[in-house]
């Protein structure tokens, strides 16, 4: 773990050592806009913003309209000011807008740069002449080095229980080979759910943790109703891992594929193909029918605004801290 002091100035800007996952389709700017008010990095994915052919990139629209909000927030509330918000580029080949994209990035200076699906030294190269820092998501240890080798800043560790697409190792397992080469900004993702996991995330060797199932079911995500009460419903139990709907291991609901009237078995039986820049017509539509989640769902009780739930998981995470702070008394070393 980094001491905050150390943290580039984009990331120790939080009140609360969290960052709000980009949502693939949930996330907009109602939600970042929400999330970085409270206090915690929001994001969302660059292709959330699908403007109609012929007119102008709604990319360039969103930028426009989060950059002149927080600014309006923090010259209203200079004691309180809005955490930065960072976008999510997916760098995998199939991503036909990726260029366009990162050009509309560069100039409304985002401060911070989520990549996934591969490395580019040209999009870090980018990022970085913008006076933005990179973050690149990685299941395991080989594509840590890889990414850092490229020029990422830092690395948001994909853990076991993460929602969408996911990784399998234990965080622990993972963290630890991080953390015996690479001393820069790490965040954790995989069924952070509670201010006792953000803590834990920590202590277990990361900076910030990764949060992302529990905004589906906000006020101000862009999600399906039935969505938003299925992640109030499920349990961990609930969720499953397959390859079966975009190619890449993803947890999903369960209940999602009944609900689109297929199966895990019926999807993985057709193969395992990546597939992220055309829909596959014999396949229900990831994200949009079947609905992915992570395995912390269990803590979220109820659909509140996005504010309500930073709030609970902020005053979790200081009862957690008090609770620890005697737990060491107790154990001296």
């Amino acid at each position: 773990m980094t001491r905050r002091s150390d943290l580039p100035a984009a990331l120790r800007a939080a009140r609360l050592p969290m960052v709000g996952s980009p949502l693939f389709i949930i996330s907009n700017p109602d939600l970042v806009i929400a999330q970085c008010k409270a206090g915690v990095i929001g994001s969302f994915p660059a292709l959330n913003a699908r403007e109609a052919p012929g007119e102008p990139p709604l990319l360039d629209a969103w930028l426009k309209r989060i950059t002149e909000e927080l600014d309006r927030w923090n010259q209203a509330n200079p004691d309180t000011p809005a955490a930065p918000y960072a976008v999510n580029q997916i760098v995998h080949k199939t991503n036909a807008r990726l260029d366009r994209d990162v050009e509309i990035c560069a100039r409304w200076n985002v401060p911070i740069w989520i990549t996934s699906l591969g490395a580019r030294t040209d999009v870090n190269d980018a990022a970085h002449a913008a006076g933005g820092i990179v973050l690149h998501d990685v299941i395991n240890d080989w594509f840590a080095r890889k990414a850092i080798e490229k020029g990422a800043d830092g690395l948001i560790a994909v853990a076991a229980g993460a929602g969408g697409h996911t990784g399998a190792q234990s965080p622990f397992a993972l963290l630890h080979e991080i953390r015996t080469w690479f001393d820069g900004p790490v965040l954790l993702s995989g069924a952070i759910a509670t201010g006792r996991a953000l803590l834990a995330a920590q202590a277990a060797g990361a900076d910030l943790g990764y949060v992302g199932s529990p905004f589906i079911a906000t006020i101000e995500a862009n999600a399906d109703p039935l969505y938003k009460q299925m992640i109030v419903d499920a349990r961990a139990g609930d969720i499953v891992a397959t390859a079966g709907v975009t190619g890449v291991t993803g947890n999903y609901l369960r209940a999602s594929f009944e609900r689109a009237g297929t199966s895990v078995e019926a999807l993985e039986a057709l193969g395992t193909q990546m597939s992220f820049g055309k829909e596959r017509e014999e396949r229900p539509k990831a994200w949009k029918e079947i609905w992915g989640a992570g395995q912390g769902v269990g803590a979220v009780e109820a659909v509140v605004p996005a504010a309500g739930l930073i709030d609970r998981i902020a005053r979790e995470y200081r009862a957690a801290q008090a609770r620890m702070q005697g737990l060491l008394a107790d154990w001296p070393v």
